[in-house]
């Protein structure tokens, strides 16, 4: 056993961030690598535990340096950061998980937000849809794996597409945004939680890059699309609207292509501004605030 975990401890430090969610991803919870240390039985504190925890970490992975260790996040677990990655241990610092944590309730990765947080520049794309093509859970881009990712793009004017290809939802006061999305696309879904939120004025401009045009159809066509929209996301029933004139739906796809939008999200605020990819509530908060009203 004490040959075994000097050997973890350093093998987990080598990690890179982005390979923490990559190498072992899970659907709705998560599979992780654990070990068992000697029994040390902590006494959890009035903070959580986290001082203790700190203390055991510092004992059991000496080569780790931990920066952070937040025991509230997660009920049961505690995730601490060590430089730029990210994994979890119960209170007692017994076992280590690395995996991603998905919160079924908000339907948000859990993980996924706090190394964006942690990483303001990753977009959420390769890394990212890698662990998910691997655990069934919703991947953020359609872009294939082998196919090299083109250039990012800084800016859009999205003054010229028809109103007929928009589906308008959120607070009509509020600063307004376009986005583009895929109704199958697990970090639109996590976007469009996090802009009711803020209580902005959405633009949402489905395209299909995750073969879900007939679903955008049946959301564009229902009576209530703002409804029909949430309840894509949600995976719920979409009460039918029949058919209707989709050309706008077309206008969008064309839009796409021609301006080299291969995945989703895709955000544009109102001065033009782009983000592509899923970026944290603080982010978009001030981001969306340095444009136009």
């Amino acid at each position: 056993m004490s040959a075994t975990k000097p050997r973890l401890a350093e093998r987990f430090r080598a990690l890179p961030f982005y390979t923490v969610p990559a190498a072992f991803g899970l659907a709705a919870g998560f599979m992780g690598a654990a070990y068992a240390a000697p029994s040390i039985m902590p006494k959890i504190l009035g903070d959580g535990g986290q001082g203790r925890v700190v203390e055991l970490l510092k004992a059991r992975l000496p080569k780790t340096e931990v920066s952070k260790v937040d025991c509230a996040k997660v009920q049961g677990l505690c995730e601490v950061t060590a430089g730029r990655s990210l994994f979890y241990v119960d209170k007692g610092a017994r076992y280590l998980v690395i995996g991603r944590v998905y919160d079924m309730q908000t339907q948000q990765d859990l993980t996924a937000t706090r190394l964006l947080e942690m990483n303001p520049d990753m977009l959420v794309g390769g890394a990212a849809k890698a662990s998910a093509e691997g655990d069934g859970a919703p991947a953020p881009s359609a872009r294939p794996a082998s196919a090299p990712a083109p250039a990012p793009v800084k800016h859009l004017d999205v003054a010229g597409l028809p109103a007929s290809g928009a589906i308008v939802w959120g607070n009509s006061a509020g600063r307004t945004v376009t986005v583009f999305s895929d109704f199958r696309c697990g970090y639109c879904r996590a976007l469009t939680n996090t802009l009711r939120e803020l209580k902005v004025r959405v633009i949402e401009r489905p395209i299909s890059t995750l073969g879900s045009r007939d679903l955008a159809n049946q959301v564009y066509c229902a009576k209530n699309r703002e409804k029909a929209l949430h309840a894509a996301y949600a995976g719920e029933q979409i009460t039918s609207g029949g058919t209707c004139d989709t050309s706008g739906l077309d206008a969008n796809e064309k839009f796409a292509r021609a301006h080299g939008l291969g995945g989703t999200p895709v955000i544009v605020r109102s001065d033009g501004a782009v983000i592509e990819g899923y970026r944290p509530k603080e982010f978009l908060s001030s981001w969306i605030a340095g444009g136009r009203s």
